[in-house]
């Protein structure tokens, strides 16, 4: 099952330009299974959201992405998003205990919104953004090797405020889910894994003969 777990829409990402409905439209395009809207600072977008996947049949779940004082988290499972910022901790303390998850987005990015090796002193994060379609492939494999050496599951997202970026980057969850529960359980049990959208399909990301083709990805879709 093949999800996008990093998008922003436009009616509460203001700097997005893509609809809910466009999203949706490119991910089955590229053969998605499901997307997470994760706008920033926001998951006002999830009654619409669970209309439209009730009417398509298509998987959408609500998380959001929320700049903390160490850089941004993607987050799942947190009902009421803080509208203050919060030091990275307190967010993951918030998160855990209402049975959500917490995942490092692009943390090696070089605009001040990265969490960086800031990451291992964080006890309670439960996932690493790997590959993010927004991001130098060089910063994206510096999240890849720091969350392998820590033993943190790896992601792939896409990052994206327009509709030619949908899908750049996805997860795969192998045993499926149908919810944020489930979307949740699995990110905790590392039961997924990234892939990159080269040639018109999915490849899983990275393995060796795919670390040139992701260079040169990189190089043409970053901002």
């Amino acid at each position: 099952m093949i999800i996008d777990t990093h998008l922003h829409e436009s009616k509460y990402s203001l700097d997005s330009f893509v609809s809910l409905e466009e999203i949706v439209d490119q991910a089955r395009e590229m053969g998605m299974d499901g997307i997470c809207i994760t706008d920033h600072e926001s998951n006002e977008i999830k009654e619409e959201a669970f209309r439209l996947s009730q009417r398509t049949g298509f998987l959408i779940i609500t998380g959001a992405e929320v700049l903390t004082w160490q850089g941004d988290v993607t987050v799942f499972g947190l009902e009421h998003i803080p509208q203050e910022k919060l030091h990275a901790p307190e967010l993951l303390d918030l998160v855990v205990k209402e049975g959500g998850v917490a995942v490092s987005a692009h943390p090696f990015r070089q605009n001040n919104r990265g969490m960086g090796q800031a990451i291992r002193d964080m006890k309670l994060l439960g996932g690493v953004e790997a590959f993010n379609g927004n991001t130098e492939y060089h910063h994206n494999m510096d999240a890849y090797f720091l969350a392998q050496e820590l033993g943190l599951p790896c992601l792939g997202g896409s990052d994206a405020h327009a509709r030619h970026e949908v899908g750049r980057y996805a997860t795969v969850f192998p045993d499926g889910i149908r919810d944020e529960k489930d979307l949740i359980q699995a990110i905790y049990a590392r039961e997924v894994h990234p892939v990159a959208y080269l040639e018109g399909q999915y490849l899983p990301y990275p393995c060796p003969e795919n670390f040139e083709a992701g260079e040169i990805f990189s190089s043409f879709h970053r901002f």
